[in-house]
């Protein structure tokens, strides 16, 4: 008899709309904006911020009304058209500073750290960890932040199509760095996770988006109901190894903050513990994602149905 978990996984749609839409326009606009912003500076670079941010705000209606349902819902009121170009204006800002933190250019930012404490004690215990973030914000200030560390050393966790294009993207950034990325949907891919988190390296996953052929979990979300995935969660605790949660915040001007939190240790959970542990990381993920969604909820670049055809869409 299946199971709960397999039957809303076979009721999802064999690749999610972010898969097929979302991630094409990002890569689009990172092209543009590593262009400008490696002849124009930064400075420069963000005069022409408002006319990239004014055209895909124009001429991507279907991403436009996802974000508008999603900042209806994040808001508690109908947004405003200076709400929904700010949304699109703060993910092209942290595609733009990409290029300079590839480039090391830490000199440009401000950056406040929450949490740096426990990255630091994990690295020290050299059983390494897995960090979950979100499509929030910008996961480069987090890998700045994670530089500072000695001895951290970290393997992003993503789809193949994904880790294809931003390995590509990076190297055409910056030459010199070679990030490490694991590429998922492969047959050896947990072992090479198990084998990274063996070395003492963490490994990255970003929880917030199902590929849409996999094992959810609902949980409430934003006052709905919602389904998160449960792999890497699930991964961990079979690994038996600790969670973090990680969120890089824009703040306007050239202000970001990074926080690390608790998410889960699954170091002692026996294995008749273990499907209980995993749902309750995963409700403690999503009630953590929800708290900065709600408190910077234009960094949260919701541009797919994340609800799936919810009727309070319009």
């Amino acid at each position: 008899m299946a199971s709960k978990a397999d039957e809303v996984a076979r009721s999802r749609p064999s690749a999610a709309e972010w898969v097929r839409h979302r991630e094409r326009g990002s890569m689009a606009m990172l092209r543009i904006m590593t262009f400008l912003s490696l002849r124009l500076g930064r400075a420069g670079g963000r005069i022409f911020l408002y006319l990239i941010a004014a055209y895909f705000f124009t001429f991507a209606p279907t991403a436009r009304r996802h974000a508008r349902t999603y900042l209806r819902t994040a808001l508690g009121r109908e947004p405003t058209a200076a709400d929904r170009f700010r949304h699109v204006l703060t993910f092209a800002t942290t595609i733009h500073d990409r290029v300079y933190l590839m480039k090391e250019r830490l000199d440009l930012f401000d950056i406040s750290v929450a949490g740096e404490e426990l990255v630091r004690s994990a690295v020290e215990a050299g059983s390494g960890a897995f960090l979950m973030g979100a499509h929030v914000g910008s996961f480069d200030i987090i890998r700045t932040v994670g530089q500072r560390q000695p001895g951290l050393q970290v393997a992003m966790a993503m789809y193949e199509d994904n880790a294809r294009r931003v390995n590509a993207m990076l190297t055409a950034i910056n030459p010199a760095a070679k990030p490490d990325v694991i590429a998922l949907g492969r047959m050896d891919a947990m072992l090479k996770i198990q084998e990274y988190l063996d070395r003492g390296i963490f490994v990255g996953v970003l929880g917030d988006r199902t590929l849409g052929n996999e094992a959810t979990q609902e949980v409430g979300f934003l006052g709905r109901p919602a389904h998160f995935p449960i792999g890497a969660m699930r991964a961990a605790a079979i690994m038996r190894r600790p969670v973090i949660f990680m969120i890089g915040l824009y703040r306007g001007g050239n202000r970001y903050h990074v926080v690390f939190e608790t998410l889960a240790d699954f170091s002692s959970v026996e294995p008749r513990q273990r499907s209980a542990a995993v749902r309750a990381a995963v409700e403690r993920y999503a009630g953590l994602l929800e708290k900065y969604v709600r408190s910077d909820p234009y960094n949260w670049f919701n541009f797919f149905d994340f609800w799936r055809g919810s009727a309070s869409e319009r």
